[in-house]
């Protein structure tokens, strides 16, 4: 049992760590500084960063040890939250960067006031 708890867990990170390679290319085409950095090609952990503007930035952390969102502006931590809490923030974020793809209004907003949703589900990003 403990064995297909671990390989679960692998599997999640590696697809965790691909959605963030993802968003990453998307945030960048729509011109947002953003990054996504992993150690080797195994997937098992990353490192992720964007921009906002305005001294705004948000780092994602995911590896076997853990999960870490954490928001900054003007380099003052504004919120950490880890795990669940961490990934529906990333999913809150994802959201944000669809709407703004299907309005695509021209201007270049993502932020609105930061809240922590519930969480309801596993993390699905799709980027059509």
């Amino acid at each position: 049992m403990f064995l297909r708890l671990a390989h679960q867990h692998r599997q999640f990170v590696q697809d965790l760590v691909m959605n963030l390679q993802a968003l990453a290319v998307v945030l960048e085409r729509r011109g947002y500084p953003a990054s996504c950095y992993t150690c080797g090609d195994q997937m098992n952990s990353a490192s992720f960063m964007v921009s906002l503007g305005d001294n705004h930035l948000i780092r994602f952390l995911v590896s076997d040890y853990g999960i870490t969102w954490t928001e900054m502006r003007d380099d003052r931590e504004l919120m950490k939250l880890e795990g669940a809490e961490a990934i529906s923030q990333l999913d809150e974020l994802a959201d944000l960067v669809k709407q703004s793809m299907q309005t695509d209004t021209g201007s270049k907003t993502l932020v609105r006031s930061i809240k922590v949703p519930k969480v309801d589900g596993k993390l699905e990003i799709d980027y059509r």
